[in-house]
This record gives structure tokens, C-alpha cells and sequence, in this order.
């Protein structure tokens, strides 16, 4: 009996080819992929899950101690903090399937409800750390009104500008500016007079973002840039905590038990963390040493629980996050689309890299949280609502609009198909069953004509 056997090629095994082959495969449809229409979608989609994950993992491990030494559970910080993520989930889904006429409509209501929380905070906020009135008591619940305030002013601003660019308004420099530098100014006002520095800033980038993408003049720009910087160096020099924290963070060994304690014990989670981290859980820092590690500083967390790759790991997805938000802009045609992306995209990444900056010792500490990874409910909340608008703008991309009407009704159409509520997706599959009904129609008639 003959046995038959495979004699491999003169360069080796055949399976490194195939294997080979299709790594050069899939390299070589990278752009491709890249170039897909809902590539901004899935980008935004997946690294905003990514984070808050993580975010919800980080939250757990770094207030354990101060929960279990300020109420008796190791978890207490974490329920709140599941809580605000399962509220701001669905918020995210229903933003992320929004008409872009409602998002354009939201802006002004929210708008008007941020100045109001802004009003009311300034007379009956409530302290917390150097004086600062920054919370709101409402029901039980304390909530910070300025982090909701830069969703708002986003889509508020983005549709003032597109109504102006659609209506061939912005031609002289006094349209670029009124109604949109009044009304910055009522909510940067508002916010300092809580003497909340960071937000104020990320409240300017969001203001220079919009007439970058409308196209204001060099002049202008640069004026309102000088300006921004004024008005951060006056605010700098008549507070002395703010000094202090400017001059620690130029020499925090100068008072390393002062206004360089902070800073120094961020460095130090990082340093201790190495490449890989401790582990998670095995942080040496949150017990007691480090002031507020489950949010201004959950960064250093990461380093030390994480290592490098951890925190490479939260910079790269602030960078994908960074650059869908970038691509859905530069796609986009419609004004809105274009300029709420950038707005969006604009205070998510610069407030990341501002906080990330505080962290590693670049940048004076400014108190912001970290996006979607701090704890804080108020600022988890209208951040995910942030991501959904964004999700909503990358599907009204044109080509993104033709590959959903191939693929049919979503999957939150067909559920709410069965209350009537799905008609949209109904309709657009019936239209995409009409348009694909001439073939089988013609095969019939050529059949027939056989018989």
C-alpha cells in the first residue's frame, strides 16, 4: 500500500507563506479601512468604551481607601460612579441616534439652563478647596454646572456659527464674534466667579476651536488667543493659591509639603510604577499619600497600578478619539457638523492633555478631571452625552448616510419598531428593497420570455 506524502517547498513549510501572505494582505488593506465610511464611527465608538471601562476599573481601585475611612465601604465611591455611567449610557445611545435638527435645536434650551445652574451655584454653591464654588446641591445630588456648560456652549456655538456661514453672514469680523463672544463671556464670568480656572480655559478652547474652523481671520485669532492668555495670567495673579501652585509646579521640592506635596506624590506613583505597574489594587500611593487619586490625579494611579504601558495605553486612545473627532470635521459638509465636531473634540482632548500634563509635572495643577476615566458624575455624564453627539455627526457624514441605508434599520430602530416608533429604518429599507427589486423583476422577465 503506497502512502502519499506532502513534501513541503525548498523554502520551508507552506503555512509561514500562507501566514505571511495574509499579514501582507491585511497591511496592504489598512488604508483601505481607514478610508471606510463609518471608520470615524467605530473609532469614537471603541475608544470611548475603551476608556470608561477603564475609567470605572481605576475608579474602584483608587478610592477604596478613602471610601472604606470615610463611610465604611470600600465601594461607596464606585456605586456613585456606576450609577452616573449607567446614566449617562442611554444618554449616549439616544444622542448617538439624534436627528442633526435636534441637535442643532438642544443648544439654545441647554445653553440657558448652564447659565442658570452658573447663576444659582454663584449664590448657593457650596465650597470645596481654597474657597472655590464650583457645586450645586439639587435633589439630594451634587452636581458641578460648569462641566454640563461646555456640551452646551459646543452645540450652542457650533449651530450660531453654521445659521451665520448658511446665510453667507460672516463676512466682517463683528459677525464672527457677537452673538458668540457674549455669550463665552456670561458662562466664563459665571465660572470664575466660582474661581474655577481649568474649566474657564477649556471653555476659551472651545471658543478659539469654532473660529478656527469658521475661518476667522489671522488678526482675529491671534487677538482673541492673546486675549485668552491675558485674562488666565490676571486670573493667575490675583488669587494667591494659584501663584503658590504656578511656583510649585516650577520647583515643587521648593515646599514639598505644601503646594509641592501633590505634584511630588503624582511623580512618584509614576516613577514607582516602572514599565508594567504593580498591579491593580497594589497602589502605594492612594493610602493617604496622594490627595484625590480617584480624580484629578487617577493618572498617577494608572502609571503606578499600570506601569508605561498603562498610561501609552490612555494617551493612544485619547489620540484615536482625537483623530475620528479631527476626521468627522474635515469630512464633514455640513457647517454644524463640522464646526460641533471640532468644538467636541477640541475640549475632550485639550482637557485630557491638560490634565495628563498637571499629572507628569508639565503643566501648572489646574484641577480639571480626566475624561470619561475620573471619578465624578458630573463630569462622566455630559462627557458620554459629548461622545453620543459625536457618534450622531460621524454617521451624518454623506457616505457614512448611503452604507446605513444599504445596511438597513439599526438595531435601537428595530427595537422600537413594535410601539411604531421605527419608521424611519422601515421606510429606508423599503426604499433600499425598491431600489434593489429592478434585478429579480428583470430575471423574471427573461425566464418568462425562455418559456
Amino acid at each position: 500500500m503506497a502512502v502519499s506524502t506532502l513534501v513541503p517547498p525548498a523554502g520551508g513549510s507552506a503555512e509561514p507563506e500562507i501566514t505571511g501572505g495574509r499579514t501582507t494582505a491585511w497591511l496592504r488593506e489598512l488604508p483601505q479601512m481607514r478610508n471606510r465610511p463609518l471608520t470615524s464611527y467605530y473609532l469614537i465608538f471603541g475608544s470611548s468604551s475603551l476608556l470608561i471601562v477603564l475609567g470605572l476599573i481605576m475608579v474602584l481601585s483608587s478610592s477604596m481607601v478613602d471610601s472604606y475611612t470615610s463611610t465604611g465601604s470600600a465601594f461607596s465611591l464606585f456605586q456613585k460612579q456606576i450609577a452616573a455611567a449607567a446614566v449617562g449610557l442611554p444618554l449616549m445611545i439616544a444622542a448617538s441616534h439624534a436627528p442633526l435638527k435636534v441637535l442643532r435645536l438642544i443648544g439654545y434650551p441647554a445653553m440657558i439652563v448652564a447659565v442658570a445652574l452658573l447663576l444659582i451655584t454663584v449664590f448657593r454653591g457650596e465650597e470645596y478647596g481654597y474657597g472655590a464654588v464650583r457645586w450645586l446641591e439639587v435633589g439630594g445630588l451634587t452636581i458641578q454646572p460648569s462641566e454640563p456648560a461646555k456640551l452646551a456652549f459646543a452645540l450652542w456655538g457650533a449651530d450660531v456659527l453654521a445659521r451665520k456661514e448658511e446665510l453667507k453672514q460672516l463676512v466682517e469680523w463683528r459677525q464672527l464674534l457677537i452673538p458668540l463672544l457674549p455669550g463665552c463671556g456670561a458662562l466664563v464670568f459665571l465660572v470664575l466667579l466660582g474661581t474655577d480656572l481649568g474649566t474657564t480655559m477649556v471653555l476659551l478652547t472651545i471658543f478659539l476651536a469654532l473660529l478656527w474652523v469658521v475661518g476667522a481671520p489671522g488678526k482675529l485669532f491671534v487677538g482673541m488667543f492673546a486675549l485668552v492668555l491675558t485674562l488666565a495670567g490676571i486670573m493667575v495673579a490675583v488669587e494667591p493659591f494659584r501663584i503658590a501652585r504656578v511656583t510649585s509646579f516650577l520647583n515643587p521640592e521648593a515646599d514639598a509639603s505644601g503646594s509641592g506635596f501633590q505634584l511630588l506624590h503624582g511623580l512618584y506613583a509614576l516613577g514607582t510604577g516602572g514599565v508594567f505597574g504593580v498591579g491593580i489594587g497594589g497602589s502605594r500611593e492612594k493610602w493617604g499619600f496622594l490627595p484625590h487619586p480617584e480624580s484629578d490625579f487617577i493618572f498617577a494611579i494608572i502609571g503606578e497600578e499600570l506601569g508605561l504601558i498603562g498610561t501609552l495605553l490612555v494617551v493612544g486612545l485619547f489620540g484615536v478619539l482625537g483623530y475620528a473627532g479631527l476626521r468627522v470635521a474635515s469630512r464633514a459638509c455640513d457647517p454644524f457638523v463640522r464646526l460641533a465636531a471640532m468644538a467636541i473634540t477640541a475640549w475632550i482632548s485639550v482637557q485630557a492633555m491638560v490634565n495628563i500634563g498637571t499629572v507628569i509635572g508639565v503643566l501648572p495643577i489646574t484641577g480639571i478631571p480626566l475624561p470619561l476615566v475620573s471619578a465624578g458624575g458630573s463630569s462622566l455624564v455630559p462627557t458620554m452625552l459629548g461622545v453620543g453627539v459625536l457618534l450622531a455627526l460621524a454617521k451624518a457624514e454623506p457616505a457614512a448616510r448611503r452604507a446605513l441605508a444599504v445596511r438597513g434599520p439599526s438595531l435601537a430602530q428595530r427595537a422600537l419598531s413594535w410601539r411604531g416608533l421605527g419608521n424611519a429604518g422601515s421606510s429606508t429599507m423599503a426604499g433600499a428593497r425598491a431600489k434593489n427589486g429592478s434585478r429579480p423583476t428583470q430575471v423574471r422577465t427573461r425566464r418568462n420570455r425562455r418559456r
